[in-house]
Order: structure tokens, then C-alpha cells, then sequence
């Protein structure tokens, strides 16, 4: 059975209103519990889509924030289960920076569940991600947003520091001065981190 356009663009249009409101959710969620309650709804949006990545990235996210605030539940299963969406997003959209930028937090948020031991592992694996995700899309902002506030949070030591971090941050501060949504529920997220880290190591 063939769709018609018309259900098609009712389809579309479904999605997309959904997703809009999953978003400006998403975008007024601070505690646990709003966390806890958008990322359902995003998987209920990808569980009945199935084909649209950006559900399964948006939850994704949030599973690792919760997993970095050791909020929500155990971190390490927060983490895994972020991965899994991570793989389901990148099956749909290959080789999409934004789906790396979500690998490379998966990483990270597996690393801050035992930093010590996991370091080496986990801290290259965030490292490659950024990489590709730059790779992909040499004009998004976030691989850079993400590498500013992890080098800004790393020791001096092991080479992190405001030193470093700034003109890391000054990069991603003009893409995204620059950066061009794909659509009103594309990921847009960073001015409020690299602004952080700017006043912080002005």
C-alpha cells in the first residue's frame, strides 16, 4: 500500500509538532524528574517514527546529562543505554556530526563514572568522536563547544586549563554566531556552555 502525499504530510506534520514540543520541554527541564520525563517522551516519538534520528539523539542526550549529574538512575546503565540510542540514530542518519558530538558524550559520560581507571579508554574514544563529528561538519559548533568544556575541566597537568580551553571556545562562539538551524527541531544547544567558560577565563 502506497501512502499518498496528503498522509505523508500529515505525518510529517505530526512529527514535527511533536518533536517541537518535546524540545521546548526539553529546553525548561532542570530537575531530574523533567529530565527523567522528556527523554520518555522522546523514545515514545522514536518508537513511533522509527525512521527519524533526531528522537533518538535527543534522547540520547539526555541520557547522558542524567548519567553525568549521577542523576536518575546508575550511571554506567545511563550510559549504555545512551549508546544504544546513539547506534540507532547513527544507523539512520551516517556519518551526521551531531550523532558523533552524541558518541563523544556517551564516551565522557562512561569515563566520569570512574575516571581513574577508565581515562585512557574512554577519554581517546570522546576524543575520536569530536574528531569525525569536525570531520563531518567542519561548520557545527558543538564538537568544539564539547572540547572547550572538557579541556576547560581538565587539569593543567594532563594539558586542560582556561589557557587551552579559550581559543577553543572562541572557535565555537563564532560558528555558532554563524550556524544555520537544518529545521526549528534541529540541535542548536552551546551558547550558554562556551559563554560559561569565556567569563570564566577571560
Amino acid at each position: 500500500m502506497f501512502l499518498s502525499a496528503t498522509q505523508i504530510f500529515a505525518q510529517s506534520a505530526k512529527f514535527t509538532a511533536a518533536m517541537t514540543a518535546a524540545v521546548q520541554q526539553l529546553n525548561e527541564a532542570k530537575t531530574t524528574e523533567a529530565m527523567i520525563a522528556v527523554e520518555a517522551k522522546f523514545e515514545r516519538i522514536a518508537d513511533a517514527e522509527k525512521t527519524e534520528w533526531l528522537p533518538y539523539y535527543y534522547a540520547g542526550t539526555l541520557k547522558t546529562r542524567l548519567s553525568m549529574q549521577h542523576a536518575g538512575g546508575d550511571p554506567d546503565k545511563l550510559a549504555d543505554d545512551a549508546a544504544l540510542l546513539a547506534a540507532k540514530a547513527d544507523s539512520l542518519s551516517p556519518k551526521n556530526s551531531e550523532v558523533y558530538c552524541l558518541k563523544s558524550m556517551v564516551a565522557t559520560s562512561k569515563l566520569l563514572v570512574d575516571p581513574q581507571s577508565r581515562w585512557m579508554q574512554y577519554g581517546a574514544e570522546s576524543n575520536k568522536m569530536l574528531e569525525m563529528a569536525k570531520k563531518y561538519d567542519s561548520t557545527n559548533p558543538r564538537p568544539f563547544v564539547l572540547q572547550s568544556i572538557g579541556i576547560k575541566n581538565m587539569p593543567e597537568a594532563f594539558g586542560g586549563g582556561c589557557e587551552k580551553a579559550k581559543p577553543i571556545a572562541e572557535r565555537a562562539a563564532k560558528l555558532l554566531a554563524a550556524f544555520k538551524p537544518k529545521s526549528e527541531i534541529s540541535p542548536i544547544w552551546g551558547k550558554e556552555i562556551v559563554d560559561g567558560i569565556l567569563q570564566d577565563c577571560k
